[in-house]
């Protein structure tokens, strides 16, 4: 075979001129066996890579022992990546996580005795939100992206959302229509922003994109759709949903336009009226650019009103909008599948009664169009929409909202409840499973424990799970440690009574009350009934301290605990402001003060919990000092005021991380108590909206400056852990009460 022809059938199977619509990919050998490489580079000569016949409707498996080799099969990559998981996992009790993975594995590895033989009863296995590229992936480079893509074949992912480089087909298909480069800057926002700005929500903000940037990332998803595909992987792009430069209505003064805005203290954005015909001729602009570039697997990911409402709720236009949205799609792709996130149902509920949502599903073909059930466990649309009318739907966790670092989980919806959809009646045309948070990089026990249900149709048994899940983490069995897992299970995994993880007080804008705008204090649980879990972690330091994942735990619980014992301190020195006791005022607010500070040293001890990579990363993408400016301006706006100095959104991607609760939220709450003790002082009720102007003007000057933070972590976590649990556990004992 000559080497072109070689290179013409990995295009083919990879997808690069388009395929057929169903999940079946055949296998690539070299690349299974270059994943294996990758994962467990020492031990790669002792598995073998064979492809099992498509016999079977879904993906499928094998993993069987012969003279010492471990045989991998698999319909395509990502199943044999899932034979490999369950290998490591389920005979060599590895673990692979974003935060700790285990792979300790023995010299002499474990053959199995007998073949293993895994069917999915879900055609796709969907992965990613358009936020998670804001708030997790802005600052990937190919070596973070090489590990992700692995981790979801691992994981049995093979339906992920994917929008990396999408500026570049923009500029390119309305540059071809005679848009300037002075008309793009003023459309793309700042790579922080990609998320909305993709959904329609907001134009420009944190900008100018640089054309490095442009060109740099349409490389890098060059590569990410080039792997991916390679692994059996069928990726989710974009399709046009109307959303247009400003510059739209000079360069088209009859077109149809919408002016809408998000109302979130972001300008207005303008959408393209679909009953125009420069819709359906965009859209097919789009898409043909789009494939010319990345390739397809026809799959396209379109939300036309992500948080703004319809200009009518009349079912027949709804209808006809939805209808010529998917012939946008249509007329460069017939074989074209819309991927509907059902977000809308959720966040706004009023509109979106069963009549409307049934005009939406209906004017596409139920072939041709899937929907996400973005947030089932929480709350499942599928149960009041008749399973979406007949559409083809995918169950989903969405989790996280904003990357905040909170231990919240729904861990018994998790683990039952796909199950019990699938084999639902009711359910309809369930087809899949997915993981839609909007930030990732933490809580590694629900996402394991989500994909899970990949390979079974049965609820998953958490006495029985969990036990496993720590041995394969830790490396060893620690009665400590699962009876800490079983306090974690009651308590902040009961995941019942809010929708999502509570920040601390500590992340919230300085205030005399118990919460702010974003930053919702409620948790599922007692304070005091953590602390056990406290206890047992501590407990468990000998026997669990050299393995990478008991560190972050550890960590992470330790966090929580500290993070929730700022709320009984506030209420300490609130009442010493009250009562005008100056001593008392002192010294509260110095331990409150000491806790952010002690919270910053422990986070400093874990990579995962930094604020150093993340504008690290940010500056990296950077070709000159402009650039790098303006990515760290980027990273630091969006996890504090998100927008300028009046961002109705601060706090609402807050994150503990170390340098950050040192230098931001810790500086704040001097300037706060400042305040309050000249209040005290004087004998003047302090002016709070004078001191909420003067505090945003600060974080503004704080987001516009520069600072190198550590890249690499500090100290060990388990020492830092236990002394501060010496310095608050009694404390604490004794205030929780």
């Amino acid at each position: 075979m000559t080497g072109k022809s070689k290179v013409f059938i990995c295009m083919l199977l990879c997808g690069v001129f388009g395929g057929i619509i169903s999940t079946q990919a055949q296998l690539h050998v070299p690349s299974s066996y270059a994943l294996i490489k990758r994962v467990v580079p020492g031990y790669a000569q002792n598995f073998i890579v064979q492809p099992l016949a498509e016999s079977e409707a879904r993906d499928v498996f094998e993993v069987e022992g012969n003279k010492g080799k471990i045989i991998l099969r698999g319909n395509n990559g990502v199943a044999v990546a899932s034979a490999l998981y369950y290998y490591l996992t389920e005979y060599a009790h590895c673990q692979i996580t974003w935060n700790g993975t285990n792979l300790n594995l023995p010299v002499r590895l474990p053959v199995p005795a007998k073949k293993i033989h895994k069917t999915t009863p879900y055609q796709y296995r969907y992965y990613l939100n358009y936020c998670t590229y804001s708030y997790s992936m802005s600052w990937w480079d190919w070596k973070r992206w090489e590990k992700e893509i692995d981790w979801m074949a691992l994981h049995g992912i093979n339906m992920p959302l994917a929008i990396t480089g999408q500026e570049y087909v923009w500029d390119k298909v309305y540059k071809s229509m005679g848009f300037s480069n002075k008309d793009m800057q003023d459309f793309f926002t700042g790579p922080a922003y990609f998320g909305w700005f993709y959904m329609g929500n907001i134009d420009k903000w944190d900008g100018p994109l640089p054309a490095s940037w442009i060109a740099g990332h349409k490389d890098l998803q060059v590569k990410i759709l080039q792997r991916e595909r390679e692994l059996g992987i069928k990726p989710v792009l974009p399709a046009f949903t109307g959303h247009v430069p400003a510059s739209f209505k000079t360069h088209f003064p009859n077109a149809k336009l919408k002016q809408t805005n998000w109302n979130n203290g972001f300008a207005d954005t303008y959408i393209l009226d679909s009953e125009d015909p420069l819709f359906a001729e965009i859209g097919k602009k789009f898409i043909q650019e789009q494939t010319k570039v990345y390739g397809t697997d026809h799959l396209y990911s379109a939300d036309t009103f992500n948080e703004n409402e319809p200009p009518s709720n009349d079912p027949k236009f709804l209808s006809e909008l939805s209808a010529r949205v998917y012939d946008g799609m249509k007329g460069a792709d017939p074989k074209a599948v819309w991927v509907m996130q059902g977000w809308l149902f959720f966040s706004d509920r009023k509109f979106w009664q069963n009549e409307q949502i049934k005009a939406l599903l209906n004017a596409v073909p139920d072939d041709h169009m899937i929907v996400l059930d973005l947030n089932t466990d929480y709350e499942p649309i599928w149960k009041r929409t008749e399973a979406f009318y007949g559409k083809p739907w995918i169950w989903n966790m969405l989790h996280n909202y904003g990357g905040n670092n909170s231990l919240f989980g729904r861990i018994e919806a998790v683990a039952t409840q796909p199950a019990e959809a699938l084999n639902d009646p009711k359910s309809g045309r369930m087809v899949g499973i997915g993981l839609t948070m909007e930030a990732i990089e933490q809580t590694p026990v629900l996402y394991e424990l989500m994909t899970q249900n990949t390979w079974q149709n049965k609820p998953i048994d958490l006495d029985q799970w969990l036990p496993q899940y720590l041995f394969n983490r830790y490396g060893v069995k620690s009665k400590d440690a699962l009876d800490a897992w079983q306090t974690l299970r009651t308590t902040v995994f009961n995941g019942k009574d809010i929708r999502d993880g509570a920040e601390s007080i500590i992340t919230g804008r300085p205030t005399l009350d118990s919460a702010a705008v974003w930053t919702r204090t409620r948790l599922n649980y007692n304070r005091k009934d953590l602390l056990p879990a406290w206890d047992k972690m501590i407990a468990a330091i000998p026997a669990c301290k050299q393995s990478s994942g008991f560190n972050y735990d550890l960590v992470d619980i330790t966090r929580q605990v500290l993070a929730n014992y700022g709320r009984p301190i506030q209420l300490k020195w609130i009442k010493a402001y009250h009562d005008k006791d100056d001593k008392a005022f002192g010294r509260y607010t110095t331990e409150y003060l000491n806790l952010i500070s002690d919270m910053d040293k422990l986070l400093a001890t874990r990579k995962d919990f930094m604020l150093g990579p993340w504008i690290a990363d940010a500056r990296s993408w950077g070709t000159n000092p402009g650039e790098k400016t303006l990515y760290e301006k980027n990273a630091r706006n969006l996890i504090t005021l998100w927008g300028d100095a009046d961002s109705p959104l601060h706090e609402y991607s807050c994150r503990q991380w170390s340098g950050l609760l040192n230098d931001f939220y810790k500086v704040r709450w001097q300037k706060f108590f400042e305040l309050l003790k000249g209040s005290i002082e004087t004998g003047k009720e302090p002016d709070f909206k004078l001191f909420d102007k003067s505090i945003s003007n600060w974080e503004w000057q704080w987001i516009n400056s520069s600072k190198a933070y550590p890249v690499a972590p500090a100290g060990s976590s388990t020492v830092v852990a236990r002394q501060l649990y010496e310095k608050y556990r009694t404390i604490m004992g004794n205030d929780l009460k």
